[in-house]
């Protein structure tokens, strides 16, 4: 007995072309998923990482050339929304953290947790422990050498939690292999910081991005003379200062 071909109706065919267009993923196109992400506070830089922003649940490197050239503040509209409502765990920071610069930041200072670890080791074990027991809505995570086995297992407890990861590790491991979804290169850059995105699901990334910073050296100069009015813009003819040298 012949039985005739299945066929479908054309609304419902419709229906089923988009269904399976959503769920592949093109090479050329951002990835696009059901992941929680939550907006890094820069636009210029949600535009270009997959749902808009920084991942959860998910391994999240920051390669930077150097330390205190802008990485906390591009951390910082997130770690503020975060600490809010939940606990936020800085393990091994190479600098003191100061409860007035995380008020100014508008951080709640109370929730947030400052781990000193003796070894790297170490570190890399109360990072594994607040993952897996869930008790810090973020961890940033500061480590010089992390081998690949300790790179796997940090991925694999973001994985099975809600909390937002990120690991500081210096810009000469960006030829290293790592299993992290999104590894970023920060490099300093006048008024804000130089972001390459080196790994992300999607295109690759042909040219660094500039996210300005207002709080970083020449950034609140800036943006005052970008959003200044007319009326306020200094005449021509006013006389000549010295500018004091800038820090960057």
């Amino acid at each position: 007995m012949l039985v005739p071909p299945l066929t479908v109706a054309p609304v419902a065919q419709v229906a089923l072309d988009l269904a399976v267009r959503s769920s592949v993923w093109r090479a050329s196109e951002l990835a696009v998923s059901r992941a929680t992400t939550t907006t890094t506070g820069h636009p210029v830089l949600d535009s270009q990482l997959p749902n808009d922003g920084w991942p959860r649940s998910a391994l999240v490197e920051l390669l930077v050339q150097q330390h205190g050239i802008g990485e906390m503040q591009l951390l910082k509209p997130t770690l503020a929304s975060l600490s809010r409502q939940h606990r936020v765990a800085l393990i091994q920071p190479p600098y003191l953290p100061h409860a007035m610069a995380c008020r100014s930041w508008r951080m709640n200072e109370q929730n947030v947790l400052w781990l000193r670890p003796q070894n790297s080791a170490d570190a890399l074990w109360s990072a594994e422990q607040i993952l897996k027991n869930g008790s810090c809505g973020g961890v940033v995570l500061w480590q010089s050498n992390v081998r690949p086995e300790a790179l796997r297992r940090l991925n694999l407890a973001a994985q099975s939690t809600d909390t937002w990861l990120w690991l500081v590790r210096p810009l000469t491991a960006a030829a290293d292999a790592s299993p992290s979804p999104l590894r970023l290169a920060l490099r300093p850059a006048l008024g804000g910081i130089s972001v390459d995105i080196i790994k992300r699901r999607g295109p690759h990334c042909e040219s660094p991005i500039f996210v300005p910073l207002i709080d970083m050296p020449a950034g609140r100069q800036l943006w005052d003379k970008e959003h200044e009015t007319p009326a306020q813009r200094t005449p021509a003819t006013s006389p000549t200062r010295v500018a004091a040298p800038l820090l960057v």
